[in-house]
């Protein structure tokens, strides 16, 4: 049991030295102060090394949408007060290779390109306030960077996923997904902005300000203060035969870049290693 309280006080320790940081980050003017929101969770990357194991676990292979790359832990890292998710063009075999398998998960013998998926499942989830992640994402043909988040509890998409920042195929996406009457097959309240709309040539070489406002009436999600899309949880009850809103249970948070996929575009020519570049995530909420 001691070693257990130890590691708790040191959790402890770290949090609130980090949550301070964060805070102070804010009244030095680092982003706007809003008194409504209190900060309650951070991770600003700070510490040179793997992301912090109290804050984010890994997802890991061949995970979702086809998508052609293998997850692992090596693809991220914190450097220079910034977390890096790297996209590389390497091979990596498939321990679970079948070929008489109609499991695409299984039936691939290689992944040709490994990147990495963290998440705070298990360890960190909120019902409502505002998520923030300020980053850099390359926009390149093939890549498909996202900031989202998934219910705790549920199969999917019973459980709702809120896909706060999705790009893929020249267009930056703002969703949020629910059940309908068949099995995996979701609702979705989504917005597609190309990225050529916000006049800029140089927009994909710029940090970001990704953020959503979440409470029990709306969830709402902006790119730089620019709204995107406004879900009205009126509206958003699963079909599935419970009946449940999963937008009114805590959610946790999910950091990755996937490459190519059902929708994620084709990367064949596109130059490797692909970075997706993260200062910050903060989570605040009204008090």
């Amino acid at each position: 049991m001691r070693p257990a309280r130890s590691f708790l006080i040191v959790s402890i320790i770290f949090f609130t030295a980090s949550s301070a940081l964060a805070e102070q980050k804010v009244q030095d003017g680092d982003i706007k102060k809003n008194d409504e929101y209190k900060l309650v969770w951070a991770d600003e990357f700070d510490k040179d090394g793997p992301p912090d194991p109290c804050n984010w676990t890994y997802e890991r292979g061949f995970v979702r949408n086809q998508e052609l790359q293998w997850y692992q832990p090596d693809n991220a890292r914190c450097e220079n007060g910034m977390l890096i998710i790297e996209g590389r063009r390497e091979r990596q075999p498939n321990p679970r290779y079948n070929p008489e398998s109609n499991d695409w998960k299984v039936n691939r013998e290689y992944a040709e390109y490994t990147s990495a998926c963290i998440t705070t499942r298990r360890l960190h989830s909120w019902m409502y306030g505002r998520f923030e992640m300020r980053g850099r994402i390359d926009t390149r043909d093939g890549l498909w960077p996202a900031f989202w988040a998934m219910g705790v509890e549920g199969p999917w998409p019973s459980c709702g996923e809120i896909d706060i920042m999705e790009y893929f195929c020249g267009k930056l996406l703002a969703n949020a997904a629910w059940a309908t009457e068949k099995r995996w097959v979701p609702k979705w309240d989504d917005t597609k902005k190309p990225i050529t709309e916000f006049n800029d040539p140089n927009w994909s070489e710029k940090f970001h300000v990704w953020r959503m406002d979440w409470d029990s009436d709306s969830i709402e999600l902006y790119v730089d203060d620019l709204l995107l899309n406004s879900v009205d949880l009126k509206e958003t009850f699963n079909k599935d035969g419970e009946g449940k809103n999963p937008f009114r249970q805590p959610h946790y948070i999910i950091l990755n870049l996937a490459i190519g996929g059902t929708v994620g575009g084709d990367p064949s020519n596109t130059k490797f290693p692909a970075k997706f570049e993260v200062d910050y995530v903060r989570i605040y909420q009204k008090q």
